[in-house]
């Protein structure tokens, strides 16, 4: 592809590429995000460029390498078009039988494709999936036609059309205009109002701006900003760059955790292929918008996914957080106006500017518009990122694309928002998915994580596991955080182990508000959430552990033991060798001491006939 020089030859660019892409007579696609590569889709790519050049099929079918497509736990998976039929964990060794079957003889290979574990149909084309079909995937979805290292695939899908209308069409005022039109609100958690921020920022003192993507995602269990930056980074640039000619910047950042090196590496060829094609650097398109961007790699804070934290660790100092007296959108980054989006924020503009903000405000709730991806985890049949429109219900997400439970057991809550966010109880599944309603609740929609639990779930240990993390995490700059996360754990595993008394739960209820209310940042005032909403929602778990020194879901090690039922036991002995602890006493019955049991359970894995059982 030759430098763009004017808007007009983007438009010529793209018609060329269209026409390329439309003469390929088969096309394969095969999912390689993070997800991908651990599964395997290395290996699946190297033999299928083998099996392709040995049957002379190089130059007849396209491989398309993409990122993440969504559907984690069936990965890797293979599109074969024009066949439109979708296989789902592919091993090297199906290779062979696809080319052969599918791109050869144009027939179907069952035995790989999707079994809807509710119908027990086998699903063919990957619309029918009923994973995807209930989603809305304004942006996920646009991950299964481009490979991240290739501008021309997003050129081809209509990239840096929304870029080229704001340069020749749009005032800066004019493109804040339409997204507070859109009602976008930022995506990171807090859903601040994007147009409100850039306009701050524009109307801020000072010559130089700064815009930053935050791509600093820590939630356990969450990964949404890395299936959008390893799949499709230039939507991620093109909205940086819309933002930046809004409020009048010429430089950004892109702060990615530097665990995701998937994530980092697409993030820099991106730059690096728009840069040669002329979409990044002086005078873009021929107009007189200039824009730079960087990738900073931040060391693994979760604390620096809060605002200032991110800019501070971003000029190289100690990244912990400052009062927000002084907005970032004033005083951010270099003491400079600074407007600041996390990954799906900024991947929301460039289809705003091209579809309208009519369009946009057309999904979602009265306050909550658009659609908003989740990375669904936990105990349900389907995880993986899944993205719906605002509005939509728990139940619909966990039941009607998770699938429900698994191995028959039923599902007791979810927490959503990450580990600030609350666990939410069964009878609330019914709630709408907005930033009012689980706010109202006790949760929060944080950046999007979602981890369903069932019954074999404790909500004490759960408090216990996201509150060790939260304290964990502390930058310790402020006492309420520092010491009161402490104390609130302190009171968890007294609870746990057996050691708790009622008085305590209105002390761990006083502790919770003073962090909330003291804590200087967002991670010290969410902090209580995991502990005040399986307070308010499964309080008889915690008199449980406190009156009867029981764990309900037979979770707390301390609260639970192993017996032998002497009926059962065929005096086999194994259990005996398996015990690394030498617990278990050879008598006339096989028994287990309690003092040196340490509860590992092998031997209950060990016991064939299941005489020992954990009460």
């Amino acid at each position: 592809m030759s430098r763009l020089v004017e808007v007009s030859d983007l438009a010529s660019c793209r018609e060329g590429l269209t026409r390329e892409r439309s003469a390929w007579p088969i096309r394969v696609t095969l999912s390689g995000g993070t997800c991908g590569e651990a599964s395997g889709s290395t290996g699946v790519l190297k033999a299928l460029t083998t099996q392709l050049h040995k049957d002379g099929l190089a130059e007849k079918v396209h491989v398309r390498v993409t990122g993440c497509q969504g559907f984690c736990q069936e990965e890797p998976l293979l599109i074969v078009e024009p066949l439109d039929v979708l296989y789902c964990n592919v091993k090297s060794e199906d290779v062979s039988e696809i080319v052969r079957e599918s791109l050869v003889n144009g027939r179907v290979v069952e035995r790989l494709c999707f079994v809807d574990g509710a119908s027990g149909r086998t699903v063919q084309r990957p619309a029918d999936l009923p994973f995807f079909a209930k989603q809305d995937r304004e942006l996920i979805g646009h991950n299964q036609s481009i490979d991240p290292c290739d501008i021309g695939d997003y050129i081809a899908n209509g990239g840096y059309s929304a870029l080229a209308h704001v340069l020749t069409s749009m005032s800066p005022e004019a493109v804040i205009e339409e997204i507070r039109a859109s009602g976008l609100r930022g995506r990171g958690g807090g859903g601040y109002p994007t147009a409100r921020k850039w306009e701050q920022c524009r109307e801020a003192s000072g010559q130089e701006r700064y815009v930053i993507c935050n791509a600093d995602e820590g939630d356990p269990g969450a990964y949404m900003d890395r299936g959008l930056l390893e799949g499709n980074p230039h939507s991620i640039l093109e909205g940086m760059m819309i933002g930046a000619y809004a409020i009048g910047s010429n430089q950004g950042y892109v702060y990615v955790r530097n665990e995701y090196p998937l994530a980092v590496a697409h993030t820099r060829e991106a730059i690096e292929q728009a840069w040669d094609l002329g979409l990044l650097g002086e005078r873009i398109l021929g107009t007189d918008f200039s824009f730079d961007v960087k990738v900073a790699r931040g060391a693994g804070a979760f604390v620096c996914g809060e605002s200032t934290a991110l800019m501070a660790s971003l000029e190289g100092q100690v990244g912990e957080p400052r009062s927000k007296d002084i907005h970032t959108v004033e005083r951010g980054y270099l003491d400079r106006p600074t407007a600041l989006n996390n990954v799906e924020t900024w991947a929301n503009v460039p289809r705003i500017i091209s579809n309208g903000s009519a369009w946009f405000a057309g999904k979602g709730t009265d306050q909550s518009k658009g659609t908003k991806i989740f990375a669904l985890t936990g105990h349900v049949k389907n995880t993986g990122l899944v993205e719906v429109e605002m509005g939509t219900t728990l139940r619909e997400i966990i039941f009607d694309i998770g699938g429900g439970p698994q191995n028959g057991k039923q599902i007791k809550a979810v927490q959503t928002g990450g580990p600030s966010g609350g666990c939410l109880p069964a009878a609330l599944f019914a709630l709408p998915v907005d930033y009012e309603a689980l706010s109202a609740a006790g949760s929060m929609m944080g950046s999007g994580g979602m981890v369903v639990m069932d019954d074999s779930a404790c909500m004490v240990d759960v408090a216990r596991y996201f509150l060790k993390f939260l304290k964990d995490e502390s930058c310790g700059k402020c006492v309420p955080c520092r010491v009161g996360t402490d104390r609130m754990l302190e009171i968890l595993a007294d609870f746990a182990e057996g050691r708790g008394t009622m008085e305590q739960l209105d002390t761990l209820k006083d502790l919770a508000w003073a962090v909330g209310a003291g804590s200087l940042c967002a991670l010290g005032k969410t902090a209580p959430n995991p502990v005040l909403s399986t307070l308010r929602y499964f309080h008889d778990e915690y008199e449980a552990h406190i009156r009867d020194r029981r764990c309900p879901a037979g979770v707390c090690r301390a609260l639970a033991r192993y017996v032998i039922d002497p009926d059962l036991c065929a005096d086999c002995g194994q259990c005996v060798e398996a015990c690394p602890h030498g617990a278990i006493l050879e008598a006339d019955v096989y028994q287990i001491d309690q003092t040196l049991c340490e509860q590992c359970g092998l031997c209950a894995e060990t016991c064939v006939v299941g005489a020992i059982s954990r009460v």
